[in-house]
């Protein structure tokens, strides 16, 4: 028996991808078998592939010689947060663009995501679903084919995804607002909840209401509060620090092809968690305690 002890990195990943991010190079059929045949189990019970699991929760996987040909011998480069045959989703690191730049040799997030499909299935056309900036990190969704790009935007485009970030900002702010603020002349709103304050920050979770360009990044910046790294929008530098401290947490949609909601959590980068704690904002526990409380979408009530 394989056994695994869940910790900060993978609070919050549902099941199937740690099984994914586990056995890279196994094909969906037998990542299925193994959690419905209950070779898969989270502290002695059976698991459903979107089961979250919790920090210091307990996996163990019936080891073979076949599950044990599939297990990943490194981290694998890319963290696989969900998978079928329409999208793959990616919690993409700070500081990595989603697409090709003007300087060739930049490597970017959907040419990796070709490489490892390539390698893995045969295939690898891949198209941004939804986008994010360079310097945040957290979920994004890929389609496999035209078919599922055309379905998928349609859907953003008629009913929108529901995302909630996390972004660390200068200051303390109340305790819960809407920023209704025009960005290039257009209704632009955001509402977000004060988590933590501590050493002149303050942890948030964000919900944007609308979807503007930059939208979390200029709003912060216009209320005085802009967030950490993003120098571009007043924040202050951090030494060390990749990108800037805001990452998409979960996104949540209701998949055009299977008419399913899919909760799609994004376990926060390692170096938002040390930043975290350089700042004393939150204890690591306390953060995670009150990160399973999150809604996961939606404007906050008044």
């Amino acid at each position: 028996m394989l056994t695994y002890q869940i910790d900060a990195k993978d609070h919050g990943r549902r099941m199937d991808s740690f099984m994914r991010n586990l056995l890279p190079t196994a094909q969906f059929s037998y990542l299925k078998k193994l959690l419905s045949s209950g070779h898969v189990k989270v502290n002695g019970s059976p698991v459903e592939p979107a089961q979250l699991l919790k920090f210091a929760d307990q996996v163990t996987l019936k080891e073979s010689s076949k599950t044990a040909a599939f297990l990943a011998r490194i981290t694998p480069d890319l963290d696989i947060l969900f998978e079928d045959s329409w999208i793959i989703s990616l919690n993409k690191a700070p500081g990595l663009s989603v697409h090709r730049t003007e300087d060739p040799d930049e490597v970017n997030l959907v040419d990796l995501a070709e490489t490892l499909l390539q390698k893995r299935d045969g295939v690898g056309r891949l198209r941004p679903v939804n986008r994010l900036d360079k310097g945040t990190s957290g979920a994004i969704i890929l389609a496999k084919n035209a078919v599922a790009a055309g379905m998928f935007g349609k859907m953003i485009q008629e009913e929108g995804l529901g995302k909630l970030y996390l972004a660390l900002v200068e200051g303390k702010l109340q305790k819960q607002g809407v920023i209704d603020a025009p960005l290039d002349g257009k209704e632009s709103q955001t509402s977000y909840l004060r988590l933590f304050h501590g050493g002149g920050v303050s942890l948030l979770a964000v919900y944007p209401i609308t979807g503007r360009m930059h939208q979390i990044r200029q709003h912060f910046r216009m209320i005085g509060h802009p967030i950490l790294g993003d120098k571009r929008y007043g924040g202050r530098a951090l030494t060390g620090f990749t990108g800037h401290a805001l990452h998409s947490y979960k996104t949540t949609l209701v998949h055009p092809a299977t008419g399913e909601e899919v909760n799609i959590p994004a376990p926060l980068p390692e170096q938002l968690m040390r930043l975290l704690s350089r700042y004393g904002a939150v204890s690591e526990k306390t953060l995670l305690d009150t990160l399973d409380q999150l809604p996961a979408s939606g404007p906050l009530p008044a």
